[in-house]
């Protein structure tokens, strides 16, 4: 049982005072002051043997360390460092007047680094989770590809961010447009103009940066909120892996043809990249379409465009809560920040087992804590089967 937390100190001299008065044994002072036997028996014993200063406590900490590295071997690592300011723990290897069967290893190494205050955390990024597996592509529309190409600049020093959008399944070429800026303001009249030409995709996968993408609420940007809103599926490749969206990379691989060397301005490169796109789709053989090209095996979409957007219909004794102008809902009397991105839109709650739920159309976006009026994202997958 522990001491008092009042005063330690005071409770151990205690102790020892009433067992000096012979009126009490060790068994009944530790039940009095409701400690073990073995710790009234330790305290007594350093009292014997080093009076009042033996009451205090000990460091637990062991006087001897058989494998600390030598101070000499931690100044040649520091020395090391401050040669080479921007090599980390692995670089850091013994130099001409350093014994390499002494040197440390490398975690060691960054050990030593960080306890001289020689490293920088790195700051940790917040990931947009993919939305996997993704659907079956089986026919034109069931899915289509987006992404902006790498920039690049052309001969009058203009950056060029190309966008490009294809038919994962017949590789159609839909779109190769330079934009102003990589943002929503200019991506959505181009996938507008898309939709009202080849009608609309069932699924859109893209990337998990902007303006496809946010870390908000499950990776919602303003332009996934429309993509939604029209019924289509968000499919977001992993971070770091391009090779999920390989059919669209292999076609930015063949568009470098029309970027290298650039031309003289933005309107020049549009020209090469119409020219392309015209190539690209009517004429050129594609080797994983039995040499036809992708024309040959693309139709528009038979679901077209609509005139007007309606809100997401929600099951049945889901209740429906509008977006505020700064991203909250109101619940249970208290205001709870969503997205920014769903301003104006309007979102289902339903009760579950862990609570309640608010979801954007098919998408879960988490589970309600009105306690701490906040939205818990971390939720389990299996009340999120679309994330």
């Amino acid at each position: 049982m522990p001491w008092k937390v009042t005063d330690v100190m005071k409770e151990r001299e205690r102790l020892v005072r009433a067992y000096h008065t012979g009126r009490y044994t060790v068994s009944e002072l530790a039940e009095i002051f409701r400690v073990s036997r073995k710790t009234a028996h330790k305290f007594l014993q350093r009292y014997r043997l080093a009076g009042p200063e033996g009451l205090a406590d000990r460091p637990h900490a062991a006087r001897h360390h058989p494998n600390a590295v030598p101070p000499d071997i931690v100044s040649a690592v520091l020395r090391q460092k401050r040669a080479n300011p921007t090599w980390g723990p692995l670089k850091l290897l013994p130099g001409p007047q350093d014994d390499p069967q002494t040197w440390p290893a490398a975690s060691t190494r960054g050990l030593i680094l960080a306890r001289a205050g020689l490293t920088r955390a790195r700051k940790l990024r917040r990931r947009v989770p993919p939305s996997q597996p993704f659907g079956l592509t089986q026919r034109p529309n069931d899915t289509w590809c987006a992404d902006f190409k790498g920039w690049f600049r052309t001969g009058d020093g203009q950056r060029c961010d190309p966008f490009t959008v294809t038919d994962a399944y017949s590789r159609m070429l839909l779109c190769c447009r330079i934009l102003p800026r990589p943002d929503h303001a200019h991506v959505r009249p181009v996938m507008e103009q898309l939709f009202r030409e080849h009608g609309l995709p069932v699924a859109i996968r893209t990337d998990n940066g902007s303006p496809f993408a946010s870390t908000a609420a499950a990776g919602l940007s303003r332009l996934a909120v429309w993509w939604v809103k029209l019924g289509i599926r968000l499919e977001r490749i992993q971070p770091g892996h391009p090779e999920q969206n390989g059919r669209h990379e292999r076609m930015h691989l063949t568009l470098k043809e029309a970027c290298h060397p650039a031309a003289a301005s933005a309107a020049a490169q549009q020209q090469r990249f119409d020219a392309f796109l015209s190539v690209f789709n009517h004429q050129r053989p594609h080797q994983a379409l039995g040499l036809r090209p992708p024309s040959a095996l693309y139709l528009p979409s038979a679901k077209t465009y609509p005139e007007k957007l309606q809100d997401p219909v929600y099951p049945p004794g889901a209740l429906i809560r509008r977006v505020r102008s700064n991203g909250e809902i109101k619940w249970q009397g208290k205001l709870i920040f969503l997205s920014e991105a769903l301003v104006g839109e309007a979102v289902g709650i339903t009760e579950v087992l862990e609570g309640h739920t608010v979801a954007f159309g098919p998408l879960c976006l988490g589970l309600l804590d009105p306690r701490k009026e906040r939205l818990l994202t971390g939720i389990p997958s299996k009340l999120n089967p679309d994330l």
